[in-house]
């Protein structure tokens, strides 16, 4: 694989280096908190990240690792859920008719993204062999449907057998999400940044 140039590919190596670690997955995170991470990016690294994530999948399914490392694209589990009740064409109609605001809503609603029981959790923890590491992309592309902060709350709630990361376009300190640098989500402190 083609190695980024500069900071973003140093700290791309650090987390690789960091998940590897038997520690990583055995722990719950400091101070006995769940074991959930953010990897923070520049935005317009977008692709080399994603490039990382595919070449670390691809070394994984090699079976080298004594884990599973489990891509989730909350994107992809989005669309995929609307093509299954087959709503992806009436959500672009909704959108014409409607606007954005209202088919994010109606969106949300349909997979109770903002509920306990989200469907995007659901999946995750049907989607995960025991022993694995789970990464969540596309957080970027399901703006504004899926806002971080919720997916991690859920998620935190309702499953915590093995270490989750998620790879967030913007910056993350550990107290507030910020989308591409722009757009300030709820405050979320239950994570820790995996690479500073």
């Amino acid at each position: 694989m083609e190695t980024v140039n500069g900071c973003l590919g140093d700290r791309l190596d650090e987390m690789e280096a960091a998940i590897r670690k038997t520690s990583f997955r055995k722990g719950t995170g400091r101070a006995n908190e769940v074991n959930y991470w953010v990897f923070d990016y520049p935005p317009e690294k977008e692709l080399e990240v994603r490039a990382r994530i595919e070449y670390m999948k691809g070394k994984n399914a090699r079976g080298d690792d004594d884990f599973d490392l489990v891509v989730f694209d909350l994107y992809d589990v989005i669309i995929d859920f609307l093509e299954k009740k087959r709503f992806l064409e009436k959500c672009y109609d909704f959108e014409k008719k409607n606007g954005m605001e209202r088919i994010t809503k109606a969106v949300t609603n349909a997979m109770k993204i903002n509920d306990n029981d989200s469907l995007i959790v659901q999946y995750i923890k049907e989607h995960t062999p025991e022993n694995a590491i789970v990464f969540l992309t596309g957080i970027g592309k399901c703006y504004p449907i899926l806002r971080s902060h919720k997916v991690l709350n859920n998620l935190h709630q309702a499953f915590v057998r093995c270490p989750v990361v998620m790879f967030f376009p913007g910056t993350y300190n550990e107290q507030e999400l910020i989308l591409f640098n722009e757009i300030k989500d709820d405050n979320y402190y239950r994570a820790f940044r995996l690479v500073k």
